[in-house]
């Protein structure tokens, strides 16, 4: 190759390195890629470990992640919550961040139990929401908005389903579900962190809500 192309060949890949840092330089999330929108928040009412009535209104304009376990879980559930007091811990601070914990046991896990866990792993009930309320409701929610079990389990009468997930929900300041995370696997918290702190630096585009209902689906 003679001197002239190697010439041109580096020029040229100088000039592309510069436009780069150019563009990164004046647009933070250049060369990013964006989080997909995978769901829609649906409408719902539940209310948490201090007697107080949660809708989807408390959460306008907040970054929060939805969970499902139950008190009296012996499995996964604790190692979950430890994973997500270190979510917490790191976000607790940011007035737009929350944490949705719904029971899959409202039979069992009524106000005062829910209290009384919440406590335990010293939840602040200003960030950490620990709700129950109707269990079609609370499963319908799952399913429907956050994407952490499969719809078919719809058929199957209510009495005589349960979950149990070790899945995580990542929802936008509008509503949006954007990604699902294993609560139990290290790299997938980290990348939960990170995603997190992205969102909460988003500027609300456009919100979803209208007349307090959001979008059905992303399309």
């Amino acid at each position: 190759m003679s001197k002239k192309a190697i010439f041109y060949i580096a020029f040229f890949a100088a000039l592309v390195a510069g436009f780069y840092i150019t563009f990164t330089s004046l647009i933070p999330d250049f060369g990013k890629r964006e989080l997909p929108v995978l769901s829609y928040l649906e409408p719902f009412s539940f209310t948490n470990q201090e007697g107080r009535l949660i809708t989807e209104k408390d959460l306008q304009g907040k970054v929060f992640v939805a969970e499902y376990f139950f008190t009296t879980c012996k499995g996964i559930c604790p190692k979950m919550n430890r994973n997500m007091h270190e979510v917490y811990e790191k976000f607790k601070d940011n007035p737009d961040f929350r944490i949705l914990s719904h029971t899959v046991d409202p039979a069992t896990d009524d106000v005062a139990r829910l209290k009384q866990y919440a406590d335990s792993l010293h939840a602040d009930a200003g960030h950490w929401w620990f709700v129950t309320g109707s269990k079609d409701s609370l499963y319908s929610m799952a399913r429907r908005s956050y994407l952490l079990e499969s719809r078919e389990n719809d058929s199957i009468p209510i009495d005589e389903q349960f979950i149990h997930t070790q899945f995580f929900s990542l929802v936008d300041r509008e509503g949006r579900i954007r990604k699902i995370y294993d609560g139990l696997k290290k790299d997938d918290l980290k990348a939960l962190e990170k995603d997190i702190a992205a969102l909460l630096k988003e500027r609300p585009g456009k919100a979803r809500f209208v007349n307090n209902i959001f979008g059905n689906n992303p399309n």
